[in-house]
């Protein structure tokens, strides 16, 4: 199947612990450019969500968002630091001391010290956390293909039409061909009967001048090579997988054989049909552009 490099996707978990949602959108792009934002309590699972993505992913620029909205109340403890709580008070004694100042010290008071009570996040389970992130990912990523496909099999029915018009265009330049060497042939004769007025005509000189003119105009050679082209772009798209580098490539090739058609056209009607098919290849081309 052929998909398109522009796709979106996205899904939800909520459970009594957590709500995660996580979005994946992307445009066209030479390589595989995956750009993650996620909660910064998340970070460690960055590398596994790439690696994950992988088996979805095979070129485009994609945008994934990770949202994690906790629901835990008890997942903050608070941690009494005994040792700087010691040391406030040894301090505070000594200066005392020093000083001969009455200590008035409580525990409420020793509390607020910088330090001495601080809030700490319990450490998640960090495997059954990416369990259900996984679930999430996969999910997302399923619809995310999904509209890829989608849109790629448009693009495969469009790239087919068009193909086909290349056809239609290649076979009438095949068959054009021809009667431009009889036409030049009856011109060169009937401007040489005019040059010698009535003499002899030399047949030999005329044939090897008709060959030169032929050899020429001939574009046999890009005809055939084009209809290659196109016949194994139609079976790429139908073999399907990610061909859009692949399909790229014969696209330069054709647009290469449609410039040396134009450049060898000595008649106004091959020319604008091959400016035709320039045109059609160009449509072409930009339509690969968005195939993964």
């Amino acid at each position: 199947m052929i998909k398109s490099m522009t796709g979106f996707g996205r899904s939800e978990s909520v459970t009594k612990e957590r709500k995660i949602v996580i979005e994946m959108k992307s445009v066209n792009h030479r390589y595989c450019d995956i750009n993650i934002k996620m909660p910064r309590k998340l970070n460690y699972f960055e590398t596994a969500i790439r690696n994950h993505l992988k088996r979805y992913i095979g070129r485009g620029k994609v945008d994934i968002f990770v949202t994690c909205e906790d629901y835990t109340e008890n997942n903050v403890c608070v941690k009494y630091n005994k040792e700087i709580a010691a040391e406030y008070v040894n301090y505070l004694e000594e200066i005392a001391n020093t000083f001969g100042l009455k200590s008035d010290l409580s525990p409420v008071a020793l509390s607020h010290f910088p330090e001495v009570l601080t809030l700490e996040e319990q450490p998640e389970d960090e495997q059954e956390l990416w369990k259900e992130i996984e679930g999430v990912l996969d999910e997302a990523a399923s619809k995310f293909v999904e509209s890829r496909t989608k849109e790629g099999n448009a693009l495969k029915e469009d790239l087919i039409c068009k193909l086909d018009d290349m056809i239609d265009m290649v076979d009438y330049i095949e068959n054009v061909s021809p009667s431009l060497v009889d036409d030049y042939r009856t011109r060169l004769e009937t401007k040489v009967k005019e040059l010698l007025e009535g003499s002899a005509i030399d047949e030999s000189r005329i044939a090897a001048e008709v060959t030169i003119y032929a050899d020429k105009i001939c574009v046999d050679e890009e005809t055939v090579r084009l209809r290659s082209h196109i016949k194994n772009t139609k079976a790429i798209l139908t073999e399907g997988g990610n061909v859009g580098r692949k399909l790229d490539f014969i696209a330069q090739e054709m647009n290469r054989e449609a410039n040396t058609i134009l450049s060898k056209a000595n008649s106004l009607d091959v020319s604008n049909k091959a400016i035709d098919l320039k045109t059609e290849i160009e449509k072409v081309r930009e339509q690969i552009q968005n195939i993964e």
